[in-house]
């Protein structure tokens, strides 16, 4: 789809499904934003003390074990800062980490530096590479936009597991509406059963290193276990520049470039496939949350996005092929096979719609996270 119409105030346009302009031509991913603005301001007494009482519960559930949360990390920006501020806030996290085996080697030391020095226990889960690459290759063969999905759904079903094993009731996300902005559900779709769809059709090996929840496991661990995700960055302050100069200096931290490239596998994937087949650029997202935050203004972000975000060369698709196992045949027709999205294969998604008014109780009790409200209910009406 052609960019025919872009919102005034963010760079998000009309090659999104779900996109919707106001007479002002603001588009509606700028109004969720301000409802977060609304329900999380920064620098107000109220928003201190929802965070205190935050802290409060999860250093005063009831635990055998000497951790009170479970932490996501990647060796990433967000979750090293949000690995900080939870040890400034006085928790004791487990530091639970998905090794895919796409680890750049800056974001393995990114982690060892940042659990060291912060004295934090870290926790990995290896996956067997061959049973991963699998995976990752069915969802290629699919042909949708959401590659990266099964990294994601896996790190999810580590991080619940890793909880309800040491008894925690509390699982931290490093993510920031303010510089994530909310992400299209055409643009990234996932449940246990789209993901197991689609290897069954595509792949060839049984999975047996790491968990792949399911959407009745979902519902277990936060309805039955009572095991709550946590976004502290919510409430805090997130200058990008600022954290990076901090991260930098307390903890040893080193940029990797682009925006989730910790991952090699996702640098190739957002800046080379996602843009060269689907045409979908998640520089958008980010930059037009960092420009409703006041981060950025409009006019760079647009400088910005005419640059090509892919600059690895023919040195990264040759040594990410290689890594897949496929030949540059095998990649030329995943690249040119007709485009699909997850409507197209077996999923829960109809069980969650279905599922609406008890999701919204769960999220006002603070059971899940405003994101999955935003993005399967309030972003898409259909």
């Amino acid at each position: 789809m052609a960019v025919e119409k872009v919102c005034s105030k963010c760079v998000l346009d009309n090659t999104i499904e779900e996109i919707q302009f106001d007479n002002n031509n603001i588009c509606n991913f700028c109004k969720i934003h301000e409802e977060l603005e609304t329900k999380y301001p920064l620098n107000t007494e109220k928003t201190k003390k929802e965070l205190d009482s935050v802290i409060r519960k999860i250093k005063n559930q009831k635990r055998s074990g000497k951790y009170d949360c479970v932490l996501g990390v990647s060796g990433g920006r967000d979750s090293t800062y949000t690995l900080f501020q939870a040890v400034k806030l006085g928790l004791n996290p487990l530091a639970v980490h998905f090794d895919n085996g796409w680890n750049s080697d800056i974001a393995v030391e990114n982690i060892r530096n940042a659990t060291k020095i912060l004295n934090v226990d870290l926790e990995t889960v290896v996956a067997d590479w061959e049973e991963f690459k699998d995976l990752q290759l069915s969802f290629l063969k699919a042909s949708v936009p959401d590659a990266e999905v099964p990294t994601d759904w896996v790190i999810f079903s580590v991080l619940y597991e890793v909880a309800k094993k040491e008894n925690i009731k509390f699982i931290i996300h490093g993510h920031s509406f303010r510089t994530e902005g909310s992400t299209p559900l055409s643009w990234t779709y996932m449940d246990g059963k789209y993901v197991k769809s689609v290897h069954k059709i595509f792949g060839r090996k049984k999975i047996k290193s790491f968990p792949l929840m399911s959407a009745f496991d979902y519902f277990k661990y936060t309805f039955f276990y009572k095991i709550k995700q946590i976004r502290i960055l919510y409430y805090l302050d997130y200058d990008e520049k600022k954290i990076i100069k901090l991260l930098k200096t307390k903890l040893k931290w080193r940029d990797y470039g682009g925006k989730h490239f910790e991952s090699s596998y996702t640098s190739f994937f957002q800046s080379y496939i996602l843009m060269k087949k689907f045409k979908i650029d998640k520089r958008k997202l980010h930059l037009s949350a960092l420009i409703r935050s006041g981060q950025i203004n409009r006019s760079s972000a647009i400088i910005k996005l005419e640059k090509d975000p892919y600059i690895g060369g023919e040195t990264q698709k040759i040594y990410t092929l290689k890594k897949l196992g496929i030949t540059g045949k095998e990649f030329d027709l995943i690249m040119n096979k007709k485009i699909k999205s997850f409507k197209d294969y077996p999923t829960s998604y109809s069980l969650i719609k279905l599922l609406k008014g008890p999701l919204y109780i769960a999220n006002k009790l603070g059971m899940i996270p405003d994101s999955l409200i935003n993005k399967y209910f309030k972003l898409n009406n259909k």
